[in-house]
């Protein structure tokens, strides 16, 4: 049951993050929760503050797909904590495609890489201690002459 709880929070926040909902991005993380998109060029912060750095980096995208996959789960156990915790290294491939671009299609950009997800068990289930971006790649789409 532990494996689908944590396989849902991370689903929940790809979705959170490609439909922008700030809010619920906020709410799968404890409050001492912490991300960090630097090799992406971003900030790391506690959630908020990313929460309010993505929201303004991601409103030039009309479309963004995160697509988390080959995730790797472990548990464990801390000693001085109150619960279980579990650690998520997983991949991403992410296309994204500018508004009002008008093209007809295909993304106007397109990253991969790999996340790092530190997880903590509280009274309200899972949720993130810690995000870590680590992208590998990305690629701009070429853009069609004429």
């Amino acid at each position: 049951m532990d494996r689908l709880a944590v396989d849902e929070l991370i689903t929940e926040y790809a979705v959170t993050v490609d439909d922008g909902d700030w809010t619920a991005y906020r709410r799968l993380f404890t409050a001492d929760g912490r991300a960090d998109y630097r090799s992406a060029g971003g900030i790391e912060g506690e959630a908020g503050q990313v929460a309010g750095w993505l929201g303004e980096s991601l409103a030039r995208f009309g479309m963004c797909q995160h697509l988390i996959v080959n995730r790797r789960v472990r548990f464990g156990l801390l000693d001085h904590d109150t619960g279980d915790t579990a650690r998520v290294r997983a991949d991403y491939l992410n296309p994204l495609r500018f508004t009002g671009d008008g093209a007809p299609a295909g993304p106007d950009l397109v990253c991969g890489g790999r996340y790092d997800f530190g997880l903590l068990r509280t009274p309200e289930g899972w949720r993130l201690r810690e995000v870590v971006v680590q992208e590998m790649w990305r690629r701009p789409r070429a853009r069609e002459e004429g």
